[in-house]
C-alpha cells in the first residue's frame, strides 16, 4: 500500500494543479498585474496564516497535530514585515479579508478547535506549497517589481531557518506517513486537503474578479 504522503499528493493533484493555473495567478506571475494585486494577495495570506499559527501553541501537545508544529515554518512575522514594506507602517488599518478568505481562515480555525487531523490537512497544503511553488512567486515578484533578492516584500517565501528545503520536505512527508490516525481518519484528512485547495481557489477567483484585466 502506498505511503500516506503519496496518497495525499496523488488524491489532491487535480486541485493543486487547478490552483496553480488560476487566471489570477497566471496573470500575476505573467507580469500582467501590478504590485497592488500582489499586495492584496499578500494581505489575504496574512489572514489565513494568522489562523494557522494562532492555533499552533494550543496544538503543540496534540498527538496528531503536535508533530507538525515547527517554528521554522512560521510565516506571520514575515508576512507582517512584507506588508509593512508594501503598505507602510499603518498597514493593519487598511487590510480586509475577501469573503472567500474569511471563509478559509474560519475553516482553519474550526479544524484547529475541534479536529486536529483536519488542521494537519490545512498545514500540509499551505506550508509544503510555500516551500515548493511559492519560490516561483518569489522569483517572479523580485523580477517584476524589483524587490531585493529575498528582501522585504518577498520575505514570506524565504525560509531562513530551513537550510535544506528538500530534506525538510522529506522529513515532513515522514511525519505524514507516521500520522496518528486510522485509515478512515486518513481518508478524512485527504478530503480536507481537497477542501483546502477549494478554499484557496475561491480566494484566487475573488482576487481575479477584483483585478480583472480590461479587454
Amino acid at each position: 500500500m502506498d505511503a500516506f504522503s503519496t496518497l495525499i499528493r496523488t488524491a489532491s493533484h487535480t486541485q493543486h494543479t487547478d490552483a496553480q493555473s488560476s487566471s489570477f495567478m497566471s496573470d500575476l506571475l505573467g507580469g500582467r498585474l501590478g504590485v497592488d494585486a500582489y499586495t492584496r494577495y499578500t494581505e489575504q495570506l496574512w489572514f489565513v496564516y494568522s489562523a494557522l499559527e494562532g492555533a499552533a501553541e494550543p496544538l503543540a501537545a496534540d498527538p496528531v497535530a503536535g508533530p507538525f508544529i515547527r517554528p521554522e515554518l512560521m510565516r506571520v512575522a514575515e508576512l507582517e514585515r512584507d506588508l509593512a514594506y508594501l503598505r507602510g507602517p499603518d498597514w493593519r488599518s487598511g487590510v480586509t479579508p475577501l469573503p472567500a478568505t474569511a471563509a478559509y481562515a474560519a475553516r482553519v480555525a474550526e479544524c484547529a478547535r475541534s479536529w486536529p487531523a483536519g488542521y494537519v490537512a490545512h498545514h500540509y497544503t499551505r506550508y509544503l506549497g510555500d516551500l515548493s511553488g511559492g519560490q516561483v512567486v518569489r522569483d517572479r515578484a523580485e523580477k517584476t517589481w524589483g524587490f531585493a533578492r529575498k528582501g522585504d516584500g518577498v520575505r514570506f517565501y524565504v525560509f531562513e531557518r530551513i537550510a535544506n528545503p528538500a530534506a525538510f520536505k522529506r522529513t515532513y512527508r515522514e511525519l505524514l506517513d507516521a500520522v496518528n490516525a486510522d485509515d478512515l481518519e486518513k481518508q478524512r484528512i485527504i478530503d480536507e486537503c481537497k477542501r483546502a485547495y477549494g478554499l484557496n481557489d475561491a480566494v484566487f477567483r475573488e482576487l481575479g474578479r477584483e483585478f480583472r484585466l480590461s479587454a
